[in-house]
């Protein structure tokens, strides 16, 4: 039996409509009518022998093998620029350098890097892991060409290009008791931190006493203290991963919604490429 090829162009499509919502909106998206997109899914979904949206009077949503088929989508898209960009794009080599916290450091950026290092080999990125306000203050010293910040707020943004943004949730360890003590014994980042900003107005405005019962830059940090019990935290939400669970209820106030911004010190080859290496990392997430 020969198996069917995945199309490009239907994947961009599938993947439009997956991250629209409605086939209108996808439409305006990949410059297709949206009778265009449907005729191209309802093959997809044939050759697949699966259903991969539920329709609905106004938004279509993803079955469970539409996310499988999300995800492969996604990174065949990635494979297939990567492969022309190795082909059409000009050589670049130099030294390019970018600042980021340690969750977005060892959470997204090595495949960011993997993929950045195969398209352009000759490049050699160099990673500063540290505070937004450190990275920030090194941009503008001239020892980085661009950072990612964490924001507390989108309009609180003055610099760069929001590229990503995800809820603050409380975060401790499965079983532990630290949620329930009075006062809250939190792990924070130190001052200056967004996510501390937006953890402390929160508790603030909520009423509940809290005591700083553990402070560190680095997220392995506030995790060891969650792990040992000794204070929940302030995490995002794609980072609670067992041991660790989300803590729910009416006992804490909600956080709130952080955004990373991309900052730049100025535009030129090499660090356009690794941008929209790291914008594009960023989009999959979405």
């Amino acid at each position: 039996m020969k198996i069917p090829l995945l199309d490009n162009e239907v994947l961009r499509s599938f993947v439009a409509i997956a991250e629209c919502g409605t086939f209108t909106s996808a439409a305006r998206v990949v410059h297709r009518t949206p009778s265009a997109l449907s005729m191209q899914i309802k093959q997809l979904e044939k050759n697949l022998g699966k259903t991969l949206f539920i329709r609905e009077p106004r938004r279509v949503t993803l079955t469970a093998e539409g996310e499988i088929l999300l995800d492969y989508g996604r990174r065949l898209l990635r494979l297939n620029e990567e492969a022309v960009q190795h082909f059409i794009s000009p050589i670049l080599e130099g030294k390019v350098g970018i600042g980021t916290s340690d969750d977005v450091g060892t959470r997204i950026l090595p495949e960011v890097l993997a993929e950045f290092a195969r398209s352009y080999p000759a490049v050699l990125v160099d990673v500063v892991v540290g505070s937004s306000k450190q990275n920030l203050a090194r941009l503008d010293a001239g020892q980085l060409d661009m950072t990612l910040v964490t924001v507390a707020d989108e309009g609180a943004v003055t610099r760069g290009e929001v590229v990503h943004e995800e809820p603050l949730v409380w975060a401790g360890r499965e079983g532990a008791s630290a949620y329930l003590r009075s006062p809250l014994p939190i792990a924070m980042a130190h001052e200056g931190c967004a996510w501390r900003r937006m953890t402390l107005r929160a508790l603030d405005r909520a009423g509940i006493a809290y005591r700083i019962a553990y402070t560190c830059e680095h997220c392995s940090g506030q995790e060891a203290a969650m792990l040992a019990d000794l204070a929940v935290a302030p995490f995002p939400k794609s980072l609670v991963r067992p041991p660790l669970k989300e803590i729910v209820g009416d006992s804490l106030p909600e956080i709130g919604v952080y955004h990373l911004a991309l900052v730049r010190r100025g535009s030129d080859p090499l660090t356009d490429a690794l941008a929209s290496h790291v914008k594009g990392a960023f989009q999959s997430l979405r």
